[in-house]
């Protein structure tokens, strides 16, 4: 199933794609961040960690000019801020208030964890700072993953992203998407839920063929459309300062009423919250594309998570300010009677702008899926075809198809609340073992070039809350969907061992590989040269 493309220690895929020569390490392991290649011989620093193992510098120049595929930095602050911004705002805000209250049954309980949710994925993504100016390789966590424990880990990382993690959430992104959509065009009942399904797989189909045509005309798409999620925020805003300066704070009040959850239900609860705020670390799937990032990205990280909190705050106090909570939790898309209470005849801007941003958030999504895949594939970590590129349009289109047939079938076989729990549980095991890798380079690799390091005290405590994200909700309500999840994690190793490790390949993958090439017009990056 899988091809091994790294088959002796002589040779190494470089990160531009390329076969270069490397040399074995002291202790006859290959470097992790790639060796000298084409780019030149540049200086190098060695990990006097025990490892004997070598890295390039930290800012290091990108790859150049003469290579068939390179990456330039064109990302400052602005634009890193933007990516933040534009990502995390997406669809949980307009959906996820009514799942949090269902879940916590107290105002001021879902209120509190809004806010906590917040601060912990500011407190990650300062760590993913961190690690990503240690270590500016495309892939994010498993790059950290290939550090700090090695090839398996990182490949089960991979394995799972692939299949599950961002094929899921692009499968919720695009439900909320249908579901706004057609909540537009029907007042009287709920939407049809086949309707829903199909518009979904419609958005999926036209999100892909924007990112396989053109790399440009996908950014162009993202950078409009998180223009559009912005006025869809302000517009929410606005209304709530509205209604709360008529008087309307009824439902403020005694937030604190009622039962306080139990343990397994904060932290369901929290899954729910995390939701909205993920993409706080999809600024390190890019770094090699950051201006100065050792100093861009933390910055960048500093300014927008804060932001994204300050608006989801006075997003929710706005929707308390224009319904009751059972209102909330009755509405299936909260922002669209929100709009119906406000706006009057101009409600219809709210679904407008909600779908907009939805869609954006999608684009994106797929974008950042593509970029994992094709760092994983080129390593061997994956099928060899899925990093293969586009030979006149230069996009990851076999990857990108991938991704958005998984997430097609997630569509056509599961519910937004169902996926946001199976998302949030399975990513946050590796954004634990994220906080766990920085800790272990504390010690194994102490003398890295860490341009920019935070307290050690930060990683430890999102460990310790991931930890408790991860557990509790099996100690407090088991569910077979767990234990699942944690099979299918390990179940990798099965193809890990004998494709990977051991480099095996069926004879039958050259022919499959080929009838791929031919039929979606891809080769490989280091054969890309032939076509300038």
């Amino acid at each position: 199933m899988y091809q091994h493309v790294q088959p002796n220690n002589t040779d190494h895929i470089h990160a531009n794609g390329h076969n270069v020569p490397t040399k074995a390490a002291n202790n006859g392991t290959m470097c992790a961040n790639g060796s000298l290649g084409a780019e030149g011989p540049e200086a190098t620093e060695t990990d006097s960690s025990g490892t004997g193992r070598m890295r390039k510098p930290l800012e290091r120049n990108g790859s150049t000019q003469n290579d068939a595929v390179h990456l330039e930095r064109r990302l400052g602050l602005f634009s890193g801020v933007a990516l933040i911004v534009g990502t995390m705002i997406g669809s949980g805000i307009f959906v996820s208030p009514s799942g949090l209250l269902v879940r916590t049954g107290s105002v001021g309980v879902s209120f509190v964890i809004w806010l906590a949710c917040g601060v912990l994925s500011l407190l990650g993504a300062l760590a993913y700072a961190e690690l990503g100016t240690m270590n500016t390789s495309s892939g994010a966590e498993w790059a950290y993953f290939m550090d700090a424990y090695g090839p398996a880990p990182a490949f089960l990382f991979s394995w799972v992203s692939t299949l599950v993690l961002k094929p899921s959430q692009m499968a919720i992104i695009c439900l909320s998407f249908a579901q706004y959509a057609v909540e537009a065009f029907v007042t009287e009942c709920d939407p049809p839920r086949g309707v829903v399904k199909m518009v979904a797989l419609v958005a999926i189909v036209m999100i892909l063929f924007v990112n396989c045509y053109s790399v440009n005309l996908g950014m162009a798409v993202q950078n409009v459309f998180t223009a559009a999620k912005l006025v869809a925020v302000v517009i929410v805003i606005c209304g709530g300062a509205w209604k709360l300066m008529q008087g309307n704070t009824q439902h403020l009040s005694n937030a604190f009423n009622g039962p306080m959850p139990n343990v397994g239900a904060i932290a369901t609860a929290f899954y729910t919250g995390l939701w909205a705020y993920d993409g706080w670390n999809n600024l390190n799937y890019v770094t090699e594309e950051i201006q100065n990032p050792s100093k861009n990205l933390p910055r960048s990280i500093i300014i927008g998570i804060p932001l994204v909190t300050l608006c989801y705050a006075l997003i929710n106090i706005s929707y308390l300010a224009a319904m009751s909570p059972q209102e909330m939790i009755e509405s299936e898309a909260v922002a669209v009677t929100f709009g119906n209470r406000i706006l009057g005849a101009m409600a219809w801007l709210m679904p407008l702008s909600v779908t907009i941003s939805t869609f954006g958030s999608a684009n994106g999504t797929l974008f950042a899926a593509g970029r994992l895949c094709f760092a994983a594939s080129r390593e061997g970590h994956l099928l060899d075809i899925l990093s293969y590129v586009h030979v006149r349009r230069l996009t990851p289109a076999p990857g990108l198809i991938f991704h958005s047939l998984i997430a097609s079938a997630m569509v056509l076989h599961g519910t937004i609340d169902s996926l946001i729990d199976f998302f949030s549980f399975t990513a946050w095991i590796f954004y634990g073992g994220a906080m766990l890798a920085l800790i272990v380079m504390r010690y194994t690799k102490p003398n890295y070039p860490r341009p920019y390091k935070v307290p050690i005290i930060i990683p430890v405590v999102v460990l310790v809350i991931s930890i408790y994200l991860v557990a509790a909700p099996i100690f407090e309500t088991p569910r077979i969907e767990y234990l699942y999840a944690l099979l299918f994690i390990f179940a990798g190793l099965i193809f890990y061992v004998p494709f990977v490790k051991l480099g095996m390949t069926p004879r039958f993958m050259n022919k499959v590989t080929l009838f791929f090439q031919l039929l979606l017009e891809v080769v490989p990056t280091s054969s890309m040269a032939m076509f300038e």
